[in-house]
This record gives structure tokens, C-alpha cells and sequence, in this order.
């Protein structure tokens, strides 16, 4: 990257209750990069945004926020980071609560952090800057629609003007007409306040819209990452293949081609993670030496990087599908 990185996660684990949510994660996030983290239900992926951002402590590794370890900061130094990196839930509903105006919602990160009244940015202000009315301030969030509550749970956020912003499912549960309206809302915030994201989906067209970077998370470790071209055109690891071939197909020109899911069976448990390769269990190409080696991370393409042993074989693949998509819809 040409960027320094404004997050870099060094061999981060988080493990609780014997579950290796995050089990050896390595990554850089570059200042105004968006970075989408993709992966099933269970890969490890919220658990490692809370560990980012310091709402989960990690079990070993570091994490350095602008040349910054800030791993074990606590108290008023934690506060002050806090300023500069925040977290937006999945389900604002439930992260706002029931019995608190809008306008109380907004401000108390205020108290929370103990911010001098001068750096308090206005009510009708924050909502403004998530195009909702002033009117909302009076509401409770029980009044909001899903789209509005989102956008408030997006202006609490701001309110204290962080650099980076970890979004878990910023979509979830919305329609595709608000959906797409957050993401257009949260691309233009980038661009007018030069934010870093992590954007936490399971959802690739969430991704392959407002990412710069993919990574892609299987049981507590990256199988894939790199530009969002790059992985969305060439992927390299059999769970991103997966992963895309999954992703509902737009095109009707399309939808007669035969697009098999190469994902069989249930993601294993946490707690007891296949050895050698974790993917190995659901693969197509798995071997003897997928049992017994742990692939490590390998750059195949500037700035993308795949944990695969057998990646030639995938991308082979890959293009004989591309091809025969081409076939089909001439």
C-alpha cells in the first residue's frame, strides 16, 4: 500500500470460553481505504471489529491505530481513542435506547467521553449531516423507520468526528432501496470527512458497491484479500469462488448458467477447528497435505494475498466458468 496504515492488526488473536473467534489475523487498513470483511455467520468477523476497536480485549497480538499500539490502553487514554475510531451496530434499533430521545442518543457520547462543550457538534447538525429532518430530534427510536434509525445510529457515530468507522452489517434488514441509500450516504461521508472503514458483511454486493479492499474471513483467519477488483475478478481461495457463486445473479441474460455452490456442509465450530487447512472440510480440493499444513498468506497479485495451497487450480477454474458464462449469454 502507498498509504501508511492507518490500522494494522499483528497476529491478533481473541479467544473466550474456548472459542477461537479470531485466530491469527495480520492486516492493514490504509488512511481514506474502505475495507470490506466478508464471510458466513460464525467466520469471526464481529468479533474482530469489537477487537479493533477495543469493546473486546484480545487474547494475544497487537493492534496499532496510526503507529499506535493501542492493545492495552485504558481510561482516559481509551477515551481518547475512542474519539478516533467508532463501531456502528447491526441493529441500531436495539443499540438505541427505547426510552431516549434522538436528541439525548446524539449527544451522550458527549458525557460518555467527557467532551468539552466547545467540541460538541450541534443536534440538528449530525442529523443533518445523515439527511434526516431536525424534526426526528424529538422521536424515539421505536418511532424511526430501519433506514432512519440507521442513519441516527451513523450521526452518533460522527458526533465525536472519529477517522474510522467499523460498520457491522450496515444494511441489515433493510429493503434495497434504503440499503442503497445508506451505502451512497456512507461512500459521500468518506469523501467529505476522509473516513477509513471496516465494513463487516456477509453480503458480497455490499462489497463489490463501496469497498476498496476485500478480505475474506473463514474461522478466525483471512483466506483472501486484496483490491476489490482484483478478488471479485480473479478470486483465489475455493471459499471466495463459493462465496461469489452464491451472490443472487442481477443479470436475467445469466441466470440459466449452471453456478453449483461449492460449499457443502455447516462452517465447523470455533471451539475445535479442522488442523491444517480450516477449509479444508468443505473444499473441492482438498488433499492429504490440506490435513496436515496450514497455508499461510501469499501474495499472488500485487497487494492480494490468498491462503491456499492449491490457488492455481481455483483461478483455473475460475476462468473456465467465466468463459463458459461468456458462451451462454452469447
Amino acid at each position: 500500500m502507498s498509504n501508511p496504515p492507518l490500522v494494522a492488526l499483528h497476529d491478533l488473536h481473541t479467544h473466550f470460553d474456548g472459542v477461537r473467534a479470531v485466530d491469527g489475523v495480520d492486516l492493514r487498513i490504509a488512511k481514506g481505504q474502505i475495507l470490506g470483511l466478508v464471510g458466513e455467520s460464525g467466520s469471526g468477523k464481529t468479533t474482530l471489529g469489537r477487537t479493533v476497536v477495543r469493546l473486546v480485549p484480545s487474547t494475544s497480538g497487537r493492534v496499532e491505530f496510526d503507529g499506535q499500539d493501542v492493545t492495552h490502553l485504558r481510561g482516559a487514554q481509551l477515551r481518547r481513542l475512542r474519539r478516533r475510531m467508532q463501531m456502528i451496530f447491526q441493529d441500531p434499533h436495539s443499540s438505541l435506547s427505547p426510552r431516549l430521545r434522538v436528541s439525548y442518543l446524539l449527544t451522550e457520547p458527549y458525557r460518555i467521553n467527557k467532551i468539552p462543550r466547545e467540541d460538541h457538534i450541534g443536534v440538528h447538525e449530525l442529523l443533518e449531516t445523515v439527511e434526516l429532518s431536525p424534526e426526528l430530534a424529538n422521536k424515539y427510536p421505536h418511532e424511526l423507520s430501519g433506514g432512519q434509525a440507521r442513519r441516527v445510529s451513523i450521526a452518533r457515530a460522527l458526533a465525536l468526528q472519529p477517522e474510522f468507522l467499523i460498520a457491522d452489517e450496515p444494511t441489515a434488514g433493510l429493503d434495497v432501496s434504503a440499503a442503497a441509500s445508506v451505502l451512497n450516504l456512507m461512500r459521500d461521508l468518506a469523501r467529505r470527512f476522509g473516513l477509513t472503514y471496516l465494513i463487516i458483511t456477509h453480503n458480497l454486493n455490499i462489497v463489490g458497491y463501496i469497498a476498496d479492499l476485500v478480505a475474506v474471513m473463514y474461522l478466525g483467519r483471512l483466506a483472501e484479500i486484496g483490491p476489490a477488483d482484483g478478488v471479485f475478478d480473479r478470486p483465489a481461495h475455493p471459499y471466495t469462488r463459493a462465496l461469489l457463486e452464491a451472490v443472487s445473479e442481477p443479470d436475467p441474460r445469466n441466470r440459466g448458467v449452471d453456478r453449483r455452490l461449492l460449499l457443502p456442509g455447516e462452517i465447523p465450530s470455533p471451539r475445535n477447528p479442522p488442523p491444517g487447512c480450516r477449509f479444508h472440510t468443505r473444499c473441492r480440493y482438498a488433499q492429504p497435505l490440506s490435513r496436515e499444513v496450514v497455508p499461510e498468506l501469499e501474495e499472488i497479485d500485487p497487494g492480494h494475498f490468498v491462503a491456499c495451497h492449491f490457488w492455481r487450480e481455483v483461478r483455473a477454474d475460475a476462468r473456465e466458468i467465466r468463459e463458459t458464462d461468456v458462451a451462454v449469454r452469447r
